[in-house]
């Protein structure tokens, strides 16, 4: 019941919203896309993220493999929600997005449980790449998805269970 969130050791409560979403990136389960191109969703607006930034993030990511099948490239229309993408290809999208932003923290909220068997492979590699040097909250039911994680915090009905990374977690039968 009681309990705080820190971000280098100060309650977000303390903290300007405004700065400290400009040192985050959040990827939902379902991300959103608004109707617009590849390019604008990946900005959000920002119109210094030159190209190599956002093809950069693309390549790490492995959503080039997406841009690049398709017609026009970064300036395809995805669709009202992205609706002309399938639910991997979008969720490549926002791993680019994440990435090209280059947030200091980054939120993962069941990121991977919606895709389908043959994007995630891909999405793994994408995921390790956005993961690589920063810090994260991780929520997942898929062991795939935090198997490398530094600290994994299993919760069972609201009451942290166990705590530790992955291989120490096995070695007691969790």
């Amino acid at each position: 019941k009681g309990g705080k969130v820190t971000v280098n050791g100060v309650d977000v409560r303390e903290l300007d919203p405004l700065e400290l979403r400009s040192h985050l990136a959040v990827v939902l389960q379902d991300p959103y896309l608004f109707d617009g191109s590849i390019r604008d969703n990946v900005t959000l607006g920002r119109r210094d993220l030159s190209q190599e930034v956002l093809d950069r993030a693309a390549e790490r990511t492995r959503a080039s493999e997406i841009i690049k099948r398709l017609e026009k490239g970064w300036d395809t229309t995805v669709g009202e929600r992205g609706a002309r993408l399938s639910s991997g290809e979008r969720q490549l999208i926002a791993f680019a997005r994440a990435l090209a932003h280059d947030p200091e923290l980054l939120i993962l909220d069941e990121a991977t449980s919606a895709v389908d068997p043959e994007t995630e492979a891909l999405i793994q590699t994408g995921l390790a790449a956005l993961l690589e040097g920063r810090s994260a909250l991780v929520i997942a039911h898929r062991l795939s998805t935090v198997r490398r994680a530094d600290r994994i915090v299993v919760l069972a009905k609201g009451r942290v269970i166990e705590e530790g990374p992955h291989d120490a977690l096995l070695a007691q039968g969790g």
